[in-house]
């Protein structure tokens, strides 16, 4: 039998960190964005995997986790909790289930979305990796979602395919590192 991951298909964890949505108060707005722009960007077959935590270090950190290691996600898209807030501790729990930085998805995330947000430097979102997943920090709010993700997407299929993970094609074409279209 051929594997999810031999086969080409994509599994995307998609993770919203919220008190309030985890309980019930709140409509979960940045997950479903999440779900949104990547249908419209994916070309391959894919998947979501979605959950809703609280603003809890540990169960971040576990959700994180459970979506790479039991779930088998190639990419787990966090959102919510990345802001200087004492609740917000998204960026400290990957990084306590992720031994791997990525600090250019961060980086880039930022410069893209300083163009537009003054505020955008007290995000605190990152990326690292997990085994053969990529794990990466978005805002909360649904436009700051989309501008994240323009910056980064273009990167994820290669980096996805570098640790091991299916190649994700995108509308439009991937390409590798030189910038060529990949087959």
């Amino acid at each position: 039998m051929v594997s999810a991951r031999e086969a080409g298909h994509v599994k995307v964890g998609v993770l919203t960190v919220s008190d309030r949505a985890s309980r019930g108060e709140y409509e979960d707005l940045g997950g479903p964005a999440i779900v949104d722009y990547l249908s419209a960007r994916i070309a391959s077959s894919w998947e979501a995997v979605r959950r809703i935590v609280p603003d809890d270090r540990a169960t971040i950190a576990a959700a994180i986790r459970g979506l790479a290691d039991d779930d088998g996600c190639s990419l787990v898209v966090t959102t919510g909790g990345t802001g200087p807030a004492p609740r917000d501790v998204t960026p400290e729990a990957t990084m306590d289930a992720c031994p791997v930085p990525m600090p250019g998805f961060g980086e880039a995330m930022r410069a893209a979305s300083l163009r537009t947000v003054p505020t955008a430097i007290l995000s605190r979102q990152v990326a690292a990796l997990r085994g053969s997943t990529l794990v990466v920090n978005l805002p909360g709010k649904p436009a700051a979602i989309a501008e994240c993700l323009d910056a980064v997407l273009p990167a994820v299929p290669y980096c996805i395919d570098l640790i091991g993970g299916p190649w994700m094609e995108l509308h439009g074409g991937s390409v590798d590192p030189s910038g060529r279209p990949r087959a």
